[in-house]
């Protein structure tokens, strides 16, 4: 289990709590989980390790060490790691020598690492932390865009799934303000930076009633766990913060 404790990284997670989990595995067989630590200040990036997905390593913020702590407290979540399959597993894998990561909201963001546990934010030659996906006006990711399940390297490239917000004011018309759905977005396995193609419609959107039960009355489809297994995909997501569905 993995939980806020009285342990080192106390003051990252309390009181808010720990959240956000996706998970891959490491070449080794670790599990290798990225979620979001909340201490109703900063949310951060974290990650943590298990052997046995019972008990768990905590490694602290993501971002602590990279560039002489220059991104402690930077505001992040959401981290999708680049991983391959094998069967039924999701492995991290290197691209260029580098481990990559999508994360934050409310732009895409990159990452790269050499151990999956340290990581460092990639920036431009000015300084600015690079943005890889972006909200759009007009169409159903106008507010903003979250990075979802890890991302999956595939024969035409890198496949991101994506959860998308709806903006009332300059968003798709034909969508409530502020609900939740999810797209897709497509990246160059030569240069993880580069986006080849992007939905413009969501491939997964709020239907149901228990979809639209909960913290989020205009509907949430947010998608968080994808599984393979034989043969087939699984998607986790949740419903309005009310239900895993």
């Amino acid at each position: 289990m993995l939980y806020p404790d009285g342990d080192a990284q106390r003051e990252y997670e309390w009181p808010g709590g720990v959240e956000d989990p996706r998970i891959v595995e490491a070449e080794d067989g670790m599990y290798v989980l990225t979620y979001t630590q909340w201490n109703r200040r900063i949310p951060r990036l974290a990650i943590a390790t298990s052997r046995d997905l019972v008990n768990w390593t905590k490694h602290g913020p993501a971002f602590a060490h990279s560039d002489n702590g220059k991104h402690r407290n930077l505001e992040s979540k959401s981290g999708a790691i680049v991983a391959r399959t094998e069967g039924n597993r999701m492995i991290a894998t290197r691209l260029h020598g580098k481990y990559w990561m999508y994360f934050n909201v409310p732009d895409i963001l990159i990452a790269t690492s050499d151990d999956l546990v340290d990581w460092t934010p990639l920036e431009d030659s000015d300084g600015r932390l690079i943005k890889v996906l972006s909200p759009r006006p007009g169409y159903f990711d106008s507010w903003l865009v979250e990075a979802g399940p890890p991302a999956i390297v595939t024969e035409h490239g890198i496949l991101v799934l994506y959860n998308a917000g709806n903006s009332g004011q300059y968003g798709d018309p034909q969508l409530p303000a502020r609900v939740y759905t999810g797209g897709q977005a497509l990246y160059d396995l030569h240069n993880p930076l580069k986006l080849l193609a992007r939905s413009d419609a969501p491939f997964l959107k709020p239907t149901e009633a228990y979809e639209r039960t909960g913290q989020y009355t205009e509907g949430t489809t947010f998608v968080e766990g994808l599984v393979p297994f034989n043969g087939r995909w699984y998607l986790y997501y949740g419903t309005a913060d009310s239900r895993s569905a």
